[in-house]
């Protein structure tokens, strides 16, 4: 074959790419519509002469493949974590203290500032300069595999301009501006659809279509913010790194601003707010990030979210709306909580209809009324709250309310414990208590029982089938094939995930119990000082509180929830039901002791928690981030910055069958 089709291929393929990038992401082309027009024809007639030499990164597949059934899971070799919040000033200036505490800087640091995007968080993953996966954040862990409908949105590049390192995957945000929802609004108006709330949701719609050629027919945009797993590129700091995603053909925010100190980052804050209105698309605050990535890995991350990042909020938009009624839900703990139900209102876009009032204290400080006019906002531009009444607008018909004694759903009589805001039914059969405990326990983060959503759960509890969590171990296909809705494939799909759950991990197993003040975090703690259920259980508060980072709140909630012998009966119905409860695994030896490893990278033969746990077993030390002071630092596939960070402080690096040579496996 003649060289002449490939050499003019690839010609047309970069001219394409060039011409794309003027155009959706410096808004600045150089070429007619007709004329990009006419070499995207002449690309797609050789393509088609020649399919042979069609690449993933070519131009014309931008048009989508076909339509899929059902996304595919797309796991994160590096978690996207969520920010924390700081919704004032003070907040956010405690944020700052607390950054330069922890760094031991005397002096104001460096922060890079980005306006904080109003839009769907996603992941694109490059391979030597070649998207080959578009992914939406999901749970943080595991998100889903959009890569056809990613392709579709023009602003991202199907191949890198410059710099191809071996891998990078960028995370970012995909957005819909104002005009485009308009304009998304009024066909779907004209066309008889329902209409979208907001940009940001209908951004998600767009993106998960199960029909790319529908995403391809959206108008969506996206920014770029950072990186996840990365092999080939450097760069010391955050400001570095956006360069270098801009240089590559990435769109990038024009607002990012590196500054100096928390001032400046209050000012950037106050001109951002004043910018807010004229952006031609939403925002809802800034993120602020401290600059330099040496720094960002001294500070390292907690569960859910990086100890060197936080998201400072705008005011939150307020309406005005009345409250029509005020009902009351019933938690998982037994907690009462009043809802006002009030007249819908558009709130940032988004009909609001009813908003949490929190507790009687809350009610009783704000003179909250049945019929009141009130000012409400979404916190954060999420949760809806009530602000204040409008006091002025009373006719005097208004109705106070009070808690009742009596719990809606069961009819037990009611308390306040000393020391409480809440008031709380102590019936620990009361239905909603079952449901809601159900829920927490059948959670992705607890048990993870796939398709155990609130309908089916709802059924079960309201045929008798669950009255506690225990129950759903002892659950028959026969029962569940006789619920509504549900057909003898679907009963045995909630079977296998039931059966699936019994060997969760045991640290999984106490988060999933619903004790109060024991999340994630402090279930791993305590499993990791006291092994096993049984030991955890005959342990005293003054046992507790020598564990570290277990305080007399938690001590007393385990103690008491141990004590209880309806939940010990339940703890035992758990075990009979064949749900596991193997001592974690202790320590072993002290083979590693006085050593201290990072994990970096996914690795094959174990999870990274896995892994962290054998270390410990062994009488070592397992950190989130990487200094002077790290023994070992494990590399598996894909490792990013903290691979980098190892190799410019000299620190030993071991492959994972290097590892798993030292620990004898």
């Amino acid at each position: 074959m003649s060289a002449e089709p490939h050499r003019r291929l690839q010609e047309l393929r970069d001219l394409l790419h060039f011409h794309n990038h003027r155009y959706y992401v410096l808004d600045d082309p150089q070429i007619s519509d007709a004329e990009y027009d006419r070499l995207l024809r002449e690309l797609i007639v050789l393509e088609s002469q020649h399919p042979e030499l069609v690449t993933p990164d070519s131009p014309s597949q931008r048009v989508g493949g076909a339509p899929l059934e059902a996304f595919a899971p797309a796991a994160h070799t590096v978690p996207m974590l969520s920010l924390d919040n700081a919704l004032s000033e003070e907040e956010f200036l405690a944020f700052d203290e607390r950054t330069r505490r922890n760094l031991g800087a005397a002096d104001d640091i460096d922060y890079m500032c980005e306006p904080k995007l109003d839009g769907l968080a996603v992941e694109l993953v490059y391979e030597r300069g070649v998207l080959v996966q578009g992914s939406t954040r999901g749970d943080g862990y595991v998100g889903e595999d959009v890569t056809l409908n990613i392709k579709t949105i023009k602003s991202i590049p199907l191949k890198l301009l410059h710099l191809h390192p071996q891998l990078l995957q960028v995370r970012g945000e995909v957005i819909l501006g104002h005009r485009e929802f308009e304009q998304l609004n009024r066909q779907r108006e004209n066309q008889g659809e329902p209409l979208f709330a907001n940009p940001r949701n209908a951004a998600a719609g767009s993106l998960r279509q199960l029909d790319p050629a529908v995403t391809a027919t959206r108008p969506l945009n996206m920014f770029c913010y950072g990186v996840g797993g990365n092999q080939g590129l450097a760069f010391k700091s955050q400001a570095e790194l956006l360069s270098l995603l801009g240089q590559m053909g990435l769109r990038v925010n024009p607002y990012i601003r590196t500054v100096r100190g928390a001032r400046a980052v209050l000012a950037y804050h106050q001109e951002m707010a004043g910018r807010r209105e004229s952006l031609p698309y939403d925002i809802d605050g800034i993120v602020v990030k401290v600059n330099e990535v040496a720094l960002q890995e001294q500070l390292g991350a907690k569960t859910k979210s990086p100890r060197w990042a936080i998201a400072f909020k705008f005011p939150a938009r307020q309406e005005v709306t009345q409250i029509l009624d005020i009902t009351v839900q019933v938690g998982r703990t037994g907690a009462l909580t009043p809802v006002a139900v009030m007249a819908p209102v558009s709130v940032g876009g988004v009909l609001v209809s009813r908003a949490t009032l929190h507790n009687q204290d809350e009610i009783d400080r704000k003179d909250i009324r049945i019929g009141d006019w009130v000012v409400i906002q979404r916190a954060g531009d999420v949760i809806p709250e009530v602000v204040t009444v409008v006091a002025s607008r009373r006719s005097g018909v208004e109705k106070p309310f009070v808690l009742p004694e009596q719990c809606p759903v069961c009819g037990s009589h009611t308390v306040r414990p000393e020391g409480e805001a809440a008031r709380r039914c102590i019936n620990l059969a009361c239905p909603a208590q079952i449901k809601e405990r159900i829920y927490h326990f059948a959670g992705k983060r607890a048990m993870d029982i796939d398709g155990l959503g609130e309908k089916l759960v709802d059924q079960l509890v309201e045929k008798g089938l669950v009255k506690d969590v225990a129950d759903l171990y002892f659950l028959t296909l026969e029962q569940l094939a006789a619920l509504e809705r549900m057909a003898d494939k679907s009963a045995q799909n909630i079977l296998e995930a039931i059966e699936a759950s019994r060997r969760r991990s045991l640290d999984r197993l106490l988060f999933a119990l619903g004790i109060r003040f024991v999340g994630e975090h402090v279930a791993r703690v305590l499993i990791d000082a006291f092994h096993s259920l049984e030991e955890l259980g005959n342990a005293s508060r003054d046992a507790l509180m020598q564990v570290h980072e277990i305080g007399p709140q938690v001590a007393e909630s385990v103690s008491d929830f141990f004590t209880n012998e309806e939940n010990r009966r339940i703890i035992a119905r758990l075990r009979q039901g064949g749900v596991e409860m193997q001592p974690a695994q202790q320590r072993s030896s002290d083979q590693l002791q006085g050593l201290s490893f990072v994990f970096t990278g996914a690795l094959t033969a174990f999870t990274r928690e896995e892994a962290e746990r054998l270390v410990v077993s062994l009488g070592g030390r397992a950190t989130s981030s990487v200094s002077a002071k790290t023994s070992y630092v494990v590399a598996g596939e894909a490792a990013g910055s903290k691979l980098d960070k190892a190799r410019q402080l000299g620190v030993h690096i071991l492959t994972e069958e290097e590892f798993k040579e030292m620990v004898g496996l």
